[in-house]
Order: structure tokens, then C-alpha cells, then sequence
């Protein structure tokens, strides 16, 4: 018997992100934000804080760190007051992870992506025997961590040798590096069009595709030409009892809607449930909140 179409949430969910002993956002405003990573307190820019800031200027002031943006998207330069690490240990769950200031305004993991991980936790101790798991654009990693960390077999694909040894750095730090984890250098795409044609399958995949990227042989990635192929080629992937396929983007022109219908037609036999929605995180005292990425997720 064919199954249905998955069933898709009427309405939009809000992943929400609070602080963590080693994470917090602090305050925002004036198209920034303060947070906390561990010992240190960080100012970023945020262009969605159209707000006034709670704190004074003093307050923002003692930030150990401040990136300056420049015109062009996510470049600019780090401003430091003291000394403080390269790097230096966070921890989420049950994975550690080394926080380091990038050349991209970000710190070597995405905060708000907890909501997404308690979620993969969740989703994997419920999984029958060792689930196997595919996390494409994997990064530095927190995503795969958590899984194996709840008992998945993983297979890591990101298209960067720095980012992928970042993430072999942060398995260790973990205490994770004899856990069944696959690191595959590799453009996306082409290790999943290769997987297809083995006849390869995983029972959970998680996609999270920047808008636009680069292969390490030169491949171009674009988020709205290259999204459908690649969730058709990752519907082939699923086994026949999967538990679940999460699509995370953060590009301002997509939405959680056309996620989800993405979702609904690559997985149109498969039945199960689709939630979409946004991620946002949580300032501290809980009445503001920024809206960072879209989601859709299917779970059988």
C-alpha cells in the first residue's frame, strides 16, 4: 500500500533558542546584538534589531569583542579589548565544541541551531537500533555530535577541509572520536548523486545549504537553483523506516512555507508529518526575540 502525502502543520511553529549555561543573548538594538560565549561577551551586528538597546552604552562597551561590518555581506573585522583566546571550549548537551572568532562574523557554530539539535536528540534516542545519519554542510560539526552523541551513526559532508577538521577538533574535545562518524570532504551534491547510484540509505538527513557556495573543485552552489535536485536526490536516500529529514535555511527571500511545500512534494509517498516555521533566539528576560533561519521538518 502507497502511503500519503505528509501532512502539513497549518500554521507556523517558532523554534525557540534560549540561553545555555554557556550561551546567552544579552541585549539587542541599534541593528546589533550582545551576547555571551562562555567568559566572553561579543557585540555582532544584527540588521533585524530596528529597536532600542536596554543597556547603556557603558554596558555595551565592556564586550571583549566587536565585529565591524563591512558592505559586503557577512565581511568585515574583528575588534578586540584585552586578549582573548583564539579559541576557546562551549558546550551544548552532552558535545563540546571550541568557539573561534571567523572571518564571517560568526563564531564557528550557529546559536539558535539548539533548538534544532534538542529536536535531532530527541528524534535519534527515539530511533529503533543505531539509526545512520546523513548531515550535509555539516560545518564544524554540533549538529553531528548530537547525534552521535544519542547514539546515531553519522556521515559528516562539508565541502571545506578546515571546517571538517574544526569538526574532527570538536568530536575529540567531546569525547566522541570513537563513535561511529564518517568525515567526507566533498561538494554535497556530488557525494549525494554518488550515494544514489550505491544504492546507499540513511534513516535521518540533515540539510542546511548557505545561500551560495563553493565545492573544493569549484563547484557552484546556489540555494534556489540547486535546493530542489539536491531534496529530490535526499528523498532517495531515506530508507523504508526513516525517521526524519530536517531543511534549515537562511535566506532572507525563502520561507518556512516553501520549505515545507518543498518537503511535501519530494516526500509524497512517504506520509508522516511536516512542521515549518522559524528559528529565533531569545534574549534574556524573554520578551524579545530575533528570528535568525527557516525550518521544515519531517518525521514519520
Amino acid at each position: 500500500m502507497t502511503a500519503s502525502r505528509p501532512a502539513v502543520a497549518e500554521a507556523p511553529g517558532v523554534m525557540r533558542t534560549q540561553g545555555w549555561a554557556d550561551y546567552a543573548l544579552i541585549d539587542s538594538g541599534h541593528g546589533r546584538k550582545l551576547e555571551r560565549y562562555g567568559p566572553y561577551l561579543v557585540v555582532r551586528p544584527e540588521p533585524q534589531c530596528l529597536w532600542s538597546p536596554r543597556l547603556s552604552e557603558a554596558e555595551w562597551a565592556k564586550a571583549d569583542a566587536v565585529f565591524d561590518p563591512t558592505d559586503e555581506e557577512d565581511a568585515g573585522r574583528w575588534r578586540f579589548q584585552g586578549r582573548p583566546k583564539e579559541t576557546w571550549p562551549l558546550g551544548w548537551g552532552d558535545v563540546r565544541f571550541n568557539a573561534r572568532f571567523t572571518a564571517f562574523r560568526h563564531l564557528a557554530f550557529f546559536p539558535e541551531q539548539a533548538a534544532n539539535w534538542a529536536w535531532l536528540d530527541q528524534k535519534v534516542r527515539a530511533a529503533e537500533g543505531q539509526p545512520k545519519v546523513l548531515n550535509l554542510f555539516g560545518y564544524t560539526g554540533v549538529a553531528s555530535l548530537v547525534c552521535a552523541a544519542a547514539g546515531a551513526a553519522v556521515t559528516h559532508v562539508d565541502a571545506s577541509k578546515k571546517a571538517i577538521g574544526w569538526a574532527r577538533e570538536n568530536a575529540a574535545l567531546s569525547g566522541l572520536e570513537d563513535r561511529p562518524i564518517r568525515w567526507i570532504c566533498e561538494d554535497a551534491r556530488r557525494y549525494v548523486q554518488r550515494e544514489v547510484r550505491r544504492g546507499s540509505r540513511y534513516d535521518g538527513i540533515i540539510l542546511d545549504p548557505p545561500k551560495y557556495g563553493r565545492g573544493p573543485d569549484g563547484e557552484v552552489w546556489k540555494l534556489f537553483d540547486n535546493l530542489p535536485e539536491l531534496s529530490t536526490l535526499c528523498a532517495e536516500l531515506l530508507s523504508e523506516k526513516p525517521a526524519f529529514l530536517l531543511l534549515n535555511a537562511y535566506a532572507e527571500r525563502i520561507s518556512g512555507a516553501a520549505l515545507a511545500g518543498l518537503l511535501s512534494d519530494k516526500l509524497s509517498t512517504r506520509g508522516g508529518r511536516i512542521e515549518w516555521g522559524e528559528l529565533a533566539l531569545c534574549q534574556e528576560g524573554g520578551d524579545r526575540e530575533i528570528g535568525m533561519s527557516f525550518y521544515a521538518r519531517w518525521a514519520a
